[in-house]
């Protein structure tokens, strides 16, 4: 934009990440469904999952989803900032589900427990596409940090507010 050179810096170590493609579903029932039974699976891995929600709605609505289908996962979004350096310092750890919206926790290095790493490391969920590309990355990033093995998928649904805006009535049908 400045008209300025631009140095590529290469990472230090290169990254292990598997950045899976994402997954349509028609409905947002169908998403949340299908967002909890992939975490699930991760968490009989052994596996961290933080899950990443676009609102604090999102981050509150899903939590009262897991803890019906018997998993109480950690929730870090604006209303619990006290509580933040905690939460975060558990999220690497064997098998918990942390729910974080997408600004929350920002910054902080989540170290991986022992194990996580031969289970396939932090599995990132995004739990919708953000209208900016920026946080979306920043959301994958937060797996297969410093050559740390993870992965990273979005679960999308038609009726998502981004979806809608780029015409999902057509793909819908």
């Amino acid at each position: 934009i400045y008209k300025l050179d631009v140095v590529t810096i290469p990472t230090n170590r290169p990254v292990a990440r598997k950045d899976l493609n994402d997954r349509v579903y028609k409905t947002r029932r169908a998403k949340y469904k299908a967002v909890i039974a992939q975490a699930k699976e991760y968490v009989a891995q052994g596996r961290p999952v933080l899950i990443g929600t676009t609102s604090v709605e999102i981050s509150q609505n899903l939590e009262r989803m897991f803890i019906q289908n018997g998993i109480h996962p950690q929730v870090l979004n604006a209303k619990l900032h006290q509580r933040e350096a905690d939460i975060v310092a558990k999220a690497g750890q064997s098998s918990t589900v942390t729910i974080a919206t997408n600004m929350a926790g920002r910054g902080t290095y989540i170290k991986l427990s022992q194990g996580v790493k031969d289970a396939g490391g932090r599995a990132i969920i995004g739990t919708e596409r953000h209208e900016s590309r920026r946080v979306d990355r920043q959301l994958r990033g937060r797996a297969g940090r410093q050559g740390d093995p993870g992965s990273s998928v979005f679960f999308v649904s038609l009726e998502d507010n981004l979806m809608r805006i780029f015409g999902s009535d057509r793909i819908a049908k």
